[in-house]
């Protein structure tokens, strides 16, 4: 398995990641009581469509939709599930209650795959009596179903992140009109929530308020052994380096994070490499030559997309974990991380605050020397350091795929009752 572009849910939004927040209480239309037992409804079964998933540029949905459905199989014995998946997504440790159709292309095939999902899958999801269906980023044009739509993502609210002229003019419209059509939107933090009130106003009464869940058995704290010696091999490279672990849109800010670390000295830089994960379409490379120019070409690793089992070593054994990212609605990565043990440097942004509590160290990446200056200090200052560590772990226990699974779960059963098809 591919190493995923984890904080960005829908492919970055806000609204990839990953899965921090604010204590909060989720706010809904119908504020979800979390105290109680999921609701035991008779037998139900749900629709969920992934195949806007690229089988070769994976993100962090691919986790979303593995973790949602195993954790809602634990918590609603009378909820079945009906998934649609390219075929060479991988689904086969699933159970009983799953049923997998494999009958359309994912998105490495776009336009048949946008067909499937906007002319097909409804029609299909109402012959196997499937009692909702479950959406990302849009409404079917075909629309037989109630149809609950997550909204992760909202790059192309802002023609600066440069995501693509006829990508940013299908979202536009595909989120104006499912905020219309949909029967219940569900995003992934308060921020984004916000920003889609202030974008779309009217839909008070049918938006949910969910954070992103963690991987809590495979994103821990204790290493594993002989860990440093296997990353070694694996990647040639010692523990205490700067972490990134991400895509290189225009949006993630890459140049800002190369900018202050070459502000380092040499010798620093020798003890502390900058490894960055992940990468791909087109901007590992113009961050490579960005290095280049620099001057810092041999103290930063590009080891691209790494297999899933690797990032949770990668985080362990980092002296810090980086984000300049000026537009993410969740950024799972970053809980990764905390839930790592991790220390955090983040770019000073409303998402990173909500998700972290302030358990990171916040600074602003467009200033050069205040990104320096926080790279020096968060590797030379142990109280800091583990400070950071210590609130970043108390800070990702707030964050499971069971909390996440029963907010969204619930809010869709509830929706149910009301809907007639």
């Amino acid at each position: 398995m591919q190493c995923f572009d984890r904080d960005q849910g829908l492919c970055n939004v806000k609204p990839r990641a990953g899965r921090n927040i604010l204590s909060m209480e989720i706010t809904t239309s119908k504020q979800i009581d979390r105290s109680k037992e999921p609701l035991k409804q008779s037998f139900r079964r749900l629709a969920l469509t992934t195949l806007c998933e690229h089988p070769q540029r994976r993100t962090g949905l691919t986790t979303y939709f593995h973790g949602l459905v195993t954790a809602a199989l634990k918590l609603y014995p009378n909820v079945h599930w009906l998934v649609f998946a390219g075929k060479d997504d991988d689904w086969t440790d699933v159970d009983e209650r799953v049923k997998i159709i494999r009958r359309f292309p994912a998105n490495d095939q776009l336009l048949a795959r946008l067909w499937a999902d906007h002319m097909q899958v409804s029609a299909v999801a109402k012959q196997e009596k499937a009692d909702a269906l479950l959406t990302i980023g849009f409404v079917p044009l075909r629309k037989l179903l109630p149809t609950v739509m997550s909204l992760f993502s909202l790059q192309h609210a802002d023609p600066s992140n440069r995501i693509g002229g006829g990508r940013q003019l299908y979202r536009e419209m595909m989120t104006r009109a499912g905020i219309r059509r949909a029967d219940l939107l569900i995003t992934n933090s308060e921020n984004a929530a916000a920003q889609i009130r202030s974008l779309y106003p009217g839909l008070d009464t049918r938006l949910v308020v969910s954070h992103e869940g963690l991987q809590r058995d495979q994103f821990q704290p204790r290493r594993e052994p002989d860990e440093k010696n296997a990353l070694k091999e694996r990647f040639g490279f010692e523990p205490d380096y700067f972490l990134w672990v991400s895509n290189f849109y225009p949006y993630k800010q890459v140049e800002l994070l190369l900018e202050g670390y070459a502000g380092l000295d040499k010798s620093f830089r020798a003890n502390h490499p900058l490894v960055m994960v992940g990468g791909g379409w087109g901007g590992d490379s113009s961050a490579q030559t960005l290095a280049r120019s620099l001057g810092i070409e041999g103290d930063v690793r590009f080891p691209g997309w790494v297999e899933d089992r690797w990032l949770a070593p990668l985080y362990r054994n980092a002296i810090a974990f980086c984000l300049a990212t000026r537009e993410e609605t969740f950024g799972r990565i970053v809980t990764e991380a905390m839930a790592c043990g991790t220390p955090c440097i983040l770019n000073n942004i409303p998402i990173m605050r909500e998700v972290t509590a302030g358990h990171a160290l916040i600074i602003d990446f467009r200033d050069r020397e205040k990104v320096t200056a926080a790279l020096k200090q968060i590797a030379t200052d142990r109280d800091l350091h583990q400070q950071l560590r210590v609130g970043g772990l108390n800070r990702a226990a707030d964050f499971s795929f069971e909390k996440m699974a029963r907010e969204r779960v619930d809010a869709v059963l509830e929706l149910l009752p009301t809907r007639k098809r």
